[in-house]
C-alpha cells in the first residue's frame, strides 16, 4: 500500500429480528464514530441504492406481491439488491478508508429466507457469496430481543410490512433461533447485544464493543 492509499475502513453490520432496534442503533453508532473523527457511512438493506429501494418496496411493502413471493424468488430479489449495494456503496466506501455501518446484510437472508422460509441453507450461503463478491462484515452486532418484545414494538409502525402482517410468532422464533446459531458458529465475527434494555444502554454496549475491538 502506498502512503497515499487510505487504509481500508471497517465494515460493521447490525442484525436482529423484527423490533430489535437495528436501525436506531446503526444511526447512533455512526454518530458515535463521527464524533471520534472517523468517516462513517450509514446504510441499510434491503435498500441502499435505487435498485435496492425498489427491491425493498417489492419484498416488504406491496400488498398482493410482497406477501405472495415464492421463497426462491424472494431470496433472489434480496440477493440482487445486495449485489448492487456492495458494488455501488459498500465496497467503494471501504476502499476510500471509510467505515460502513449497515442495518441488515447477508445474515438476514440466512435467518429469514433460510430458517424462516425454508430455502436450502447451503444453496443460500452460495447465493450470498455470489451476491456479496465474498465481502463479509468485520463485525456483526446481533441485537437480540424476545419475539414478543420485538413484535410489540413493531405494532406501533404505520407502514404495512409483509413480515409483521403475514407471519406469526413461530416464524419469528425460527428467525431468532437462526440468528443465535449464526452467532454461536462465528464468535470471532458476532457480538450479541441485549436489545430489550433501553436505547441508551444498548448504545453504550455497542460503543464498548467497537472501542474494544478497533479504537484502543
Amino acid at each position: 500500500m502506498s502512503p497515499d492509499t487510505p487504509a481500508r475502513g471497517r465494515f460493521i453490520t447490525l442484525e436482529g429480528p423484527e423490533g430489535s432496534g437495528k436501525s436506531t442503533a446503526a444511526r447512533h453508532l455512526v454518530g458515535w464514530l463521527r464524533g471520534r473523527g472517523l468517516s462513517a457511512v450509514l446504510t441499510h438493506e434491503p435498500g441502499g441504492t435505487p435498485l435496492g429501494e425498489e427491491v425493498r418496496r417489492i419484498v416488504l411493502h406491496m400488498r398482493g406481491m410482497s406477501d405472495d413471493l415464492e421463497p426462491r424468488a424472494d431470496a433472489l430479489l434480496y440477493a440482487a439488491g445486495r449485489a448492487q449495494h456492495v458494488e455501488r456503496v459498500i465496497r467503494p466506501a471501504l476502499e476510500r478508508g471509510e467505515w460502513v455501518v449497515c442495518a441488515r446484510y447477508a445474515d438476514s437472508s440466512l435467518a429469514y429466507q433460510g430458517a424462516g422460509y425454508g430455502n436450502d441453507m447451503t444453496e443460500l450461503r452460495r447465493l450470498q457469496e455470489f451476491a456479496t463478491g465474498g465481502l463479509w462484515p468485520d463485525l456483526t452486532l446481533l441485537i437480540d430481543v424476545p419475539v414478543e418484545v420485538g413484535l410489540e414494538r413493531t405494532r406501533r409502525r404505520s407502514e404495512w410490512n409483509r413480515f409483521e402482517d403475514t407471519e406469526g410468532a413461530a416464524f419469528f422464533e425460527a428467525v431468532r433461533a437462526a440468528y443465535l446459531r449464526l452467532a454461536a458458529d462465528e464468535p470471532e465475527r458476532f457480538e450479541v447485544v441485549d436489545g430489550s434494555v433501553s436505547v441508551e444502554e444498548a448504545d453504550a454496549a455497542i460503543a464498548g464493543i467497537v472501542a474494544a475491538r478497533y479504537l484502543r
